[in-house]
């Protein structure tokens, strides 16, 4: 039928990453995000498989913000055929370009280092894609129009709208005939310490809602007391704090909120490094975007003047072998790679260490192992003892919480026919299904990964 609409769910269904979702209609296919599996095994080889379609009947891709796990498999999408156009925000085009060229080096340099040193299964071991392959991704980028409706067809239409959680996100409403489609992305907070509160839709006759922290609700915390009280036992044990960061929006609050604490003198000057070049590169954009974040350029430059940032893998050794107490901020933010696992390789078995979890830790990956209690985690081949204390502040979480997500919905002004419940493990999706159904009577389902919904418009 001409007027029927195909929802494909080759993503973040029943699961939390990797999310992909196909709609297919008598006029074009839309392809919204396009991300990485992250976490247990058995997701992350799902990204080695091609997606179950012709790819290059896609004509466009429309990205909710540029997370990895929205945009992650970009690059495979280009091997498979994919000639269309990928759609944007400025700023999230401009993280997403970060972390694809980021990503592509950390695989190309991983391989190298299992092939090496024989520790992979795979012989050889490949990276998923190569820098190559990103750059021929980011040609196709093109720039999207916040507030603004625009048309892709005759009958299709999209906007783009403010959305919080990192610099650039939107919620993405699709007009198709005569429905309206609503894909929330991730939903950001309010009151954040960088980030303008969320818009919310007014209208949604289907909508694909994130459940990350559909079952939680953050934790009431004086996060500048917890941080304080951290620093200090830090300086009196003559240790080390070891902050796993996202290099996307945590580790510019995290540096915003160090600094906010030595210039109120909460805390004394201990030597703070922030080591990610990821962090970094994504840190120049609050500059590029002042109109994305509510903090001066005045404040960014203060406080980029009181932090150390690293720039070479040999500053990353020199500071590790810097006696003096110090506060380390490095990737990668669930503990999955990045620089954070050389700092955790020398200073994970010394008991004056602390490591300091920040957000959500995906199941299957070294952050929730850490925060599950393990004794030793592996890495680079190895298994090493954990004898640092592990702490964790969910509260600096970039996510909406349970009541934030139904905050969000509440503006919604119609019922909608149908809620799709999507980026949540089990438990998170489950519950959140039970809330949403007693908060408003909507009809709510749960998604099943590679499962299709036909719709008539």
């Amino acid at each position: 039928m001409k007027n029927e609409v195909k929802v494909n769910f080759f993503g973040a269904a029943n699961s939390v990453t990797g999310s992909k979702f196909l709609l297919e209609t008598g006029e074009m296919n839309i392809l919204v995000d396009c991300g990485m599996f992250q976490g247990v095994k058995e997701l992350r080889e799902l990204n080695w498989l091609d997606l179950p379609i012709d790819v290059s009947s896609i004509e466009v891709v429309l990205l909710t913000h540029g997370h990895l796990d929205h945009v992650g498999y970009l690059p495979r999408l280009i091997k498979q055929g994919f000639k269309g156009k990928i759609i944007g925000t400025k700023p999230t085009l401009a993280i997403a370009e970060i972390i694809l060229k980021d990503s592509a080096k950390i695989q190309e340099e991983d391989a190298k280092k299992a092939n090496r040193e024989n520790y992979s299964k795979h012989h050889p071991a490949l990276p998923f894609y190569t820098t190559s392959d990103v750059e021929k991704t980011c040609k196709l980028f093109q720039e999207a129009k916040v507030d603004v409706w625009v048309y892709l067809a005759e009958n299709i239409a999209y906007r783009f709208m403010y959305n919080g959680h990192i610099l650039g996100a939107t919620f993405i409403e699709l007009e198709i005939y005569t429905k309206r489609f609503v894909f929330s992305g991730d939903v950001g907070r309010i009151n954040d310490y960088l980030l303008y509160d969320p818009k919310r839709p007014e209208k949604a006759d289907y909508l694909f809602m994130e459940s990350t922290y559909g079952n939680k609700l953050h934790p009431v915390e004086d996060v500048e007391e917890i941080l304080t009280d951290l620093i200090l036992t830090t300086l009196r044990e003559k240790g080390n704090l070891i902050i796993p960061s996202f290099a996307v929006e945590r580790i510019q609050m995290l540096m915003y909120l160090l600094w906010k604490l030595f210039k109120n003198k909460k805390i004394p000057n201990i030597p703070i490094f922030m080591d990610s070049p990821m962090g970094d590169k994504v840190l120049e954009l609050f500059y590029h975007f002042p109109e994305w974040h509510k903090r001066s350029i005045e404040d960014f430059r203060a406080m980029i003047k009181h932090i150390t940032i690293v720039q070479s893998y040999k500053e990353t050794w020199e500071t590790i072998d810097d006696k003096r107490s110090k506060i380390i901020i490095a990737g990668s933010g669930m503990v999955t790679g990045g620089r954070v696992l050389t700092y955790l390789q020398q200073l994970i078995d010394e008991p004056s260490t602390t490591v300091l979890l920040v957000g959500y830790q995906a199941e299957g990956t070294r952050g929730r192992q850490l925060l599950d209690g393990a004794h030793e985690l592996k890495f680079f081949g190895k298994y090493h003892p954990v004898k640092a204390k592990i702490k964790h502040l969910d509260s600096l979480s970039a996510h909406a919480d349970q009541s934030g997500l139904i905050y969000w919905m509440s503006a919604i002004q119609n019922t909608p026919e149908k809620v799709y419940l999507i980026h949540g493990e089990s438990s998170a999706l489950n519950a959140f299904r039970v809330k949403v159904k007693d908060t408003f009577h909507w009809d709510v389902e749960v998604p099943t990964l590679l499962s299709v919904e036909k719709i008539q418009c």
